[in-house]
């Protein structure tokens, strides 16, 4: 576990920081299984399990609807997967968008210790920016659902650029945004996506050890620090 030096040390050394939101600052395995999960009952296709999902999800909402359509699929039969997932994906997207924006929030919860850290680094002076893979139509209203909103001069989904993390581009573009240098800009995630797209990028990364990485172990991510929760920045001293 990253000690408290080191983890002082790290941010006297960045001028922002770049938070990511799924598996981070918000539990949303239940909006995930409840929004697919109704859209697969919608496509008359069998429900899937929470467990299935997890590792699935971090790539934008996009690829996390192909990959459970693969894997539905791919259960009921072997022959031609992908073309049928890509057949049936503009109906499976539409339905998904539509049950997702119905109980946005209502099936998931803020982790312990995430305001307190995000009260600290707000009060070390350090601009915020909250960057996901999520579509930005889905970000902006949980972030308001949880009271986390105020904490964010700038909100940054799965479409708000180009590409997506674990592309370095939405990190280097919000940096620009934030007015800020990559080297000097932390990332805080959850995944290897985010870790990627920092060390691409040029920024330091630091990932919590409770959220989704793909059904791997995070502490096997190149990454700058972990941190069990998000308080443990409260109360470091800036150097």
């Amino acid at each position: 576990m990253t000690t408290s030096a080191e983890l002082t040390s790290l941010l006297a050394r960045v001028d922002a920081v770049i938070v990511d939101l799924d598996g981070t600052m918000a539990d949303t395995m239940g909006d995930f299984s409840a929004a697919l999960n109704r859209m697969l009952s919608e496509l008359a296709l069998p429900a899937i399990a929470a467990a299935e999902i997890e590792r699935m999800v971090g790539k934008g909402s996009e690829h996390l609807i192909r990959s459970v359509l693969n894997h539905v699929l791919g259960q009921i039969s072997f022959a031609h997967v992908a073309i049928k997932t890509e057949a049936l994906f503009p109906a499976a997207w539409a339905s998904y968008q539509r049950h997702y924006l119905d109980i946005n929030g209502s099936c998931s919860a803020v982790y312990p210790g995430v305001v307190q850290g995000l009260e600290a680094l707000r009060g070390a002076g350090l601009p915020l920016a909250c960057l996901t893979n999520k579509p930005v139509a889905f970000a902006v209203p949980l972030l308001q659902a949880k009271g986390l909103e105020g904490y964010f001069g700038k909100v940054f989904g799965g479409d708000s650029f180009e590409r997506k993390k674990p592309d370095p581009l939405p990190l280097v573009r919000t940096c620009e945004a934030l007015g800020t240098a990559p080297a000097r800009t932390l990332m805080l995630g959850d995944s290897s996506n985010d870790a990627q797209a920092a060390r691409a990028a040029g920024c330091p990364v630091v990932l919590v050890t409770y959220g989704y990485n793909h059904g791997q172990p995070v502490r096997g991510v190149d990454a700058d620090g972990f941190v069990d929760s998000l308080a443990e920045l409260a109360g470091l001293p800036r150097q």
